[in-house]
This record gives C-alpha cells, structure tokens and sequence, in this order.
C-alpha cells in the first residue's frame, strides 16, 4: 500500500509554500502520497509560524493528539518544521519526546535522510541556516491548479523590534534569477496562469543573473509577464522600504501585475514606527501611495496594522485611524501586539491595559470593514476577467473565482471553466466574498 503523509500547516503563505514543496520532496524521495486525514498517515508534520501568539502552545497541542497514535503504531513518524522549530530546536523533543524529527524551514530539503528507516532511529534536530542549499535540492514543481508560489528570497535583514522572522528564517537571501524563472515556467507548462512571488521581504529580490548582472522584483516581473501562459503576476509580503521607484513603475508597464497590493504599514504614528524600528515615516509610505496609485489608479491595497504596541497613546492610536482614512484600505490584517521572546521589543515597558487595546482593535476593525466593504460595493455591476479555480467550496455545483483585487466570487458555470478566466458580472457583495453571474466565452484578463 501507498504510504501516506499528512502536513498540518500554520501561518503565511511561505509556510503553505514550504508544506507544498515538502510533499514533492517526499513524494519523490519515499513515494508518499498526500493526505488530508491525519489518522490514515505513516508521516504527520506539522509546518509552524512563530509570528502570532501562543504559536509553540498550538504546535504542542496538535502534536500532543498524535501521541497515541505514536504509542499504537511506534514505526509512526512525528515532524515540527518552520519557525517554531527553529526557535526552539532541540527544546520541542524535551517537552514532546515522541517527537521524531525537528526540522528549520532552510533544512527541510534534508527531510529525506532525516526520515530514512535505514537511519539510526535517534531522533534528527536540524535548525541550521544553510540558505540557498535548500532550493538546489528541491524537485520540480507540480501544479495544484491555475495558480501557484513561488519562493524567490528567503529571511529578513530589517530586524524590526517585533519581529522574530530573522532569528528563526535567518537574514536575506535571493534566489538565483535562472532558478526563479525556471520554477516560474515549469509552472505554467502545468497550466498555472497566475504566479505570487513570495518572501518575508520579498521587494527586497536581489537575484543574481547569470551575466553577472542582479535582478530586481521590478525586472523579475517584467519577465515573468513576457512568458506564455502567465496572465497575472503577484507578490508579497513587501517593506515600504523597500517599495522601490522602479517597481512603482512597473505597474504603469506590466498589465499582468494585478491591481493589488499588500502593503503592511503597522501604525500612522511616526513616533510608533520608530520604536518599531520599521526605517520609514507616515508621509514616506503614503507619498508611495500617491505614487502608485498614479500609475495605477485603480489599485486595491490592503495592510497590517498592530495594536497596541508597547506604549502606544491614545493619540497613536488615532494618527493610525487617520491614516486609515486618508489612505482608504481594502481588505487588510490587525492585531493587538504580543511580545515575541529574544524580540527588542519585548523589553519595552507596556503601561496600556488589555482591555483600552481590545477597545482601540475593534474601533479599527470596525473602520476597516466598511472600507472593504466600499470597495465590494463598488464592484456590484462590473463585468470582470475571473481566473476559475474550482468548484465553490460551500456549494460544489458552483465555481469559485478571483478578481484581480484578490475577492473571491461564487457564481454558476461549467465545470470545465475550472483553470482559465471567465467574464463574470458581479451582481451582490457579501461580507466575505462577491456573487456573480457567467457574463460571456472566456478570456484573457
């Protein structure tokens, strides 16, 4: 019988990253086949995130379910990779010792050997940082569908006060340019027609070409879009920093790179910024705004916002709002700041209650959602290009698509509309995602 493998995945979009080339590796190194049912699988892992809170707590609780398992069938193999796993290394088997294996998300491509039966059955810890090793191992690619990542730098140098992403993926590294093209057209061969371009930093892409010359986001996108088959082009997570003149051209260029841009400010008050040590003022993020939305007027963008930084004042609180307001945000991501440990940070001393925290979450959640909920609005009466990516998933008769601005719509069609792009009107906004309705033939976006 097949032997199977079952990955639980946390956090951002280069964790499902990882989980998804993890399996490839796995199929291809022990013939496992991917399942979604935890019980029937010969290998479980699971891929954290150490960015929210109580992450190690939701890594011990999951593997703390198949502890059984392992006591019932010992030949059973227990895996933590990510973030989690690199912070806490060696520490995850003395709490959870039937744990096999403890792997960094830049040793993953050593799984194989770390799982091999023919091994020595002592537990494998490897947390190291051996940076581009791990992509010259990985197999080629395989599309699940018309859209895919693709991982083209790793790490981060920005070392803000919160962040933790340096200590546990290491600092900034690029991937070849050749290397990056080549998943990106493998991908599109399987017929993916929509690529994102992912890293921790990923506008920060530095990759070298292979005359000698270094490949910027802007330019890694101009020729990504020149390649037959790909039709639209994303990215993230990006740095306002790093939100450079040449890529804020691209989007008057490039017709493939969608109108969508995920760009995390954090907070409208500069005093804050600076204790997050984030390099960059309220005026510079929304000068690159205007900039941005001159070139494309149209663009949708979206955010990270926290709350509740250390010492945050109500008059903090409210430049954020402000901010908020003057920019007008489309659907974006908040929270209330958790202290993440060896974070500088997580020293600051913090007077402000929990409870005037969750006050000020909700005033701009709240604000936040009646933006999105704008921008849906608008929408209603549109005719638009939707890539088909499946079946609905509350309702398998119908299709599920995206728009360019990244909202999901449910609307009736053929099954075989699945993987190109549909002409679709939207006819209602819904709290989380459009209706619409088959407006013609398919096309091109």
């Amino acid at each position: 019988m097949t032997r199977k493998l079952y990955i639980r995945t946390f956090g951002c979009q280069m964790n499902e990253y990882d989980s998804a080339r993890t399996a490839d590796l796995l199929a291809a190194s022990h013939g496992l086949e991917r399942t979604a049912r935890a019980e029937d699988a010969d290998v479980l892992l699971v891929n954290t995130c150490s960015v929210r809170e109580k992450a190690a707590e939701k890594l011990f609780s999951e593997v703390g379910r198949w502890r059984a398992w392992k006591e019932a069938r010992p030949d059973l193999v227990i895996g933590v990779g990510g973030c989690v796993a690199s912070q806490e290394g060696a520490a995850i088997r003395e709490r959870a010792p039937y744990v096999d294996v403890v792997y960094g998300p830049q040793a993953l491509h050593r799984l194989p050997e770390m799982i091999d039966p023919r091994r020595s059955r002592a537990p494998a810890v490897d947390v190291s940082f051996p940076e581009i090793e791990k992509f010259d191992r990985l197999p080629e690619p395989r599309a699940e569908g018309p859209t895919a990542f693709v991982s083209v730098m790793e790490g981060c140098s920005k070392y803000c006060s919160f962040c933790v992403v340096p200590y546990t993926r290491g600092e900034e590294f690029s991937r070849r340019f050749d290397d990056v093209i080549a998943e990106t057209a493998a991908l599109a061969e399987q017929g993916v027609r929509e690529i994102t371009f992912l890293g921790q930093n990923v506008n920060a892409y530095r990759g070298a070409m292979h005359d000698g010359r270094e490949c910027d986001l802007a330019l890694l996108i101009a020729y990504a879009a020149a390649m037959e088959g790909v039709d639209r082009i994303r990215y993230t997570t990006s740095h306002p920093a790093e939100l450079t003149g040449s890529l804020i051209d691209v989007y008057g260029e490039v017709p493939e790179l969608v109108s969508h841009l995920h760009l995390p400010v954090q907070s409208g008050s500069d005093r804050i910024l600076a204790l997050m040590k984030r390099g960059y003022t309220v005026r510079d993020y929304v000068d690159k705004v205007r900039r941005l939305r001159a070139v494309r007027p149209d663009l949708s963008l979206s955010s990270d916002f926290i709350v509740g930084f250390p010492g945050e004042t109500d008059a903090d609180f409210e430049a954020t709002m402000d901010l908020i307001d003057e920019v007008g945000f489309d659907t974006s991501f908040s929270f209330i700041y958790s202290a993440r440990p060896g974070t500088p940070a997580a020293g600051l001393p913090d007077p402000v209650s929990l409870d005037t925290k969750r006050e000020r979450l909700a005033r701009l959640q709240a604000r936040l959602s009646v933006l999105a909920r704008e921008v849906s609005e608008a929408m209603v009466g549109r005719r638009l290009p939707v890539l088909v990516e499946g079946p609905s998933k509350k309702d398998p008769d119908e299709l599920r698509g995206r728009t360019a601005n990244n909202r999901v719509v449910n609307f009736s069609g053929p099954p075989d509309l699945a993987g190109t792009f549909a002409d679709v009107t939207i006819v209602e906004a819904l709290p989380n995602s459009l209706r619409g309705a088959l407006a013609g033939a398919p096309s091109r976006p």
